[in-house]
């Protein structure tokens, strides 16, 4: 069952009267300005205040099994992450807040909203190391060295798939 079907809020509607919409779209069906908002945040996050120097725009936002999950706030997008689809499990990325929205649980509904879209699946994500313990919450654990990734450490997790045998 799709995401749309499955968490309230991703219609659009307002979350717990926040005034926060949670919304969801594969990479095919990404609007233009949706596109370039998402960008346009990961770019303040990534680039400028991290300062990351790395091209963003890799190719894999388009694709139809991409899926993108974001938070709105006033037409704003404040929160966002993507969802790329690989052969036997989901890589979970591109995870980031805007800095003035940090610290209200937009991550936690993101990641719970991500989590519903996989299902049972299996997961991965790479993140930046000192959130190892956020992830942690959601099932994730350290699945190997810590490495560096243009400047930031960061530790590779997974999530094993709770499929069940019939």
């Amino acid at each position: 069952m799709g995401l749309d079907q499955q968490v309230a809020g991703v219609d659009g509607s307002l979350i717990a009267g926040s005034g926060v919409i949670l919304r969801q779209s594969s990479g095919t069906d990404l609007s233009v300005s949706e596109l370039y908002a998402l960008l346009r945040l990961r770019s303040e996050v990534f680039v400028v205040e991290q300062e990351c120097n790395y091209i963003d725009a890799d190719g894999l936002d388009l694709l139809a099994d991409t899926q993108h999950l974001w938070l709105e706030r006033d037409g704003e997008v404040i929160a966002a992450l993507r969802l790329l689809a690989e052969p036997d499990e989901v890589r979970i990325g591109r995870v980031c807040t805007a800095q003035a929205e940090r610290g209200q649980g937009h991550i936690d509904r993101l990641m719970k909203a991500a989590l519903t879209e996989i299902g049972s699946g299996a997961a991965h994500l790479h993140a930046q190391s000192y959130l190892v313990g956020m992830y942690g919450k959601y099932g994730f654990v350290v699945d190997g060295p810590e490495f560096d990734d243009v400047g930031i450490p960061h530790t590779p997790m997974r999530r094993a798939g709770t499929h069940l045998d019939d």
